[in-house]
């Protein structure tokens, strides 16, 4: 089993940059899990946005981030990060790693075993 921090939301301005971390515990390896992102506004449901397989060779981003937003992972340090640039108000959203071992990488929510306990970014206009 895997325990997951996030960490490093905020608040930033529109255009702004952040970077989320994503800290894996517990008897395992993050190399053990594919990893996700995804993120939830109140009353709608959790959306994906970005996902990377266990060697980090293999990334899928939703359309509405790409170019904006990487993914990446240290397998050394059990942790993965989200760099989000160009940030928008839309982008708003409470964040949350996720970690699966049955799929080589997917965007499906309900594929994903474990979850953080969520990071809140908020982008002012």
């Amino acid at each position: 089993q895997v325990q997951l921090v996030e960490s490093g939301g905020g608040l930033v301005q529109a255009g702004g940059s952040l970077r989320l971390s994503c800290a894996a515990s517990g008897r395992t390896f993050i190399s053990d899990y594919a990893m996700g992102w995804f993120r939830q506004v109140p009353g709608k449901e959790r959306e994906f946005v970005v996902a990377i397989s266990r060697n980090g060779g293999t990334t899928i981003y939703a359309d509405s981030v790409k170019g904006r937003f990487t993914i990446s992972r240290d397998n050394a340090k059990n942790t993965v990060y989200l760099q989000m640039n160009s940030l928008k108000p839309e982008d708003t959203a409470v964040y949350y790693c996720a970690a699966e071992t049955k799929y080589a990488i997917t965007g499906r929510a309900e594929h994903y075993d474990y979850w953080g306990q969520g990071t809140q970014v908020t982008v002012s206009s």
